[in-house]
């Protein structure tokens, strides 16, 4: 293992007390992680927060095996030390990661394919906010759901991180952009980024604003991280040939619908987790991530949209800010 300036033995970590609320997320004293061959240490600077988080926190959502206990997704910070069989990185390169867990932490081991440099301009909070949001938009959006130029893409949530981040690359590469939030303020942000239309969800029924907007066509492809009974309803909403792509299931995971909607419309109903899948599958959309939408990231023509950045030893409260709900964009830990 090659390192640079000198690594403490220790470091302070944000874990997960107990199963419950938010209190039980405690600082707490933990041994550096080493790399091991394909991976690299990297001095955290900030971490982003994201709702898997919040699950994991809860004790819904285990890490993978051989992954780090510790909460945290996405970190953004400098190279400390380096595994075997590493070739790009150097000790001291500015970086921002995806990690199968342990980001609340000073320092995290991370397997190099899931480490991009940091976008041009970008200050290290700016960029943990990238990497989840940004792998699992990609990879939902462009490579499942197959979004196309002049294509109709329908995001829930969009006032959140990952709508955020979708609305900005579906209006990037050319597609029509509808989305749906909970309030006039919400909508108001995401009109500003580059959606097309904002529908406030408690003020108007989805489909029959999606159908107005398409002239009744309907969206081609539908970002849903809400499930329950907006299984159907999404089905309504969606264009023929559509494709409905299931990233999370906040109101549920299970669901009655009419299944002949999908034979009718020729629909393909798809999802996906992104923190189990393999390195080499990760590295993979790093890679294209790097291409298609790091010159965007450079030139601001998509950013993350930040919402409040709070000190490590104060995730408790990034946690409750995000389950109130009223956050626009993405939650950040200043590591320091």
């Amino acid at each position: 293992m090659a390192s640079g300036q000198k690594i403490p033995a220790r470091m302070t970590a944000i874990a997960i007390s107990e199963p419950g609320g938010p209190r039980v997320l405690k600082p707490e004293t933990r041994d550096v992680p080493q790399p091991g061959p394909g991976e690299i240490l990297i001095k955290v600077h900030a971490a982003g927060v994201n709702r898997p988080d919040v699950q994991q926190r809860k004790g819904a959502y285990p890490p993978p095996p051989g992954a780090s206990d510790l909460p945290g997704l996405e970190v953004s910070g400098e190279v400390a030390a380096l595994g075997d069989q590493i070739s790009r990185w150097r000790i001291g390169d500015r970086v921002c990661a995806l990690t199968p867990g342990g980001g609340y932490a000073e320092y995290v081991r991370v397997h190099a394919g899931s480490v991009l440099p940091l976008p041009a301009g970008f200050t290290h909070t700016e960029a943990a906010a990238v990497p989840e949001n940004y792998f699992t938009v990609w990879h939902n959006v462009f490579e499942r759901g197959g979004l196309k130029k002049g294509e109709t893409l329908l995001v829930h949530g969009g006032s959140s991180g990952i709508g955020t981040t979708a609305i900005q690359l579906a209006s990037a590469f050319g597609a029509y952009v509808i989305t749906t939030a909970g309030s006039q303020e919400k909508c108001d942000a995401c009109l500003k980024i580059g959606a097309d239309r904002a529908i406030n969800y408690r003020e108007q029924d989805f489909v029959t604003a999606v159908k107005e907007a398409t002239e009744g066509r309907g969206a081609n492809v539908i970002l849903d991280m809400v499930g329950g009974d907006y299984v159907q309803r999404n089905y309504e909403a969606a264009a023929v040939e559509g494709r409905i792509v299931q990233i999370a299931v906040q109101a549920g995971a299970v669901a009655s619908a009419d299944f002949s909607k999908i034979m009718v419309k020729r629909l393909t109903h798809t999802g996906s987790t992104l923190r189990p899948r393999t390195v080499e599958f990760k590295a993979a959309i790093a890679a294209t991530l790097e291409a298609q939408v790091w010159p965007l990231l450079g030139t601001r023509k998509v950013a993350p949209v930040m919402d409040m950045i709070y000190p490590l030893t104060d995730a408790w409260r990034a946690h409750e800010r995000m389950e109130e709900g009223e956050h626009i964009g993405k939650i950040v830990l200043d590591v320091g």
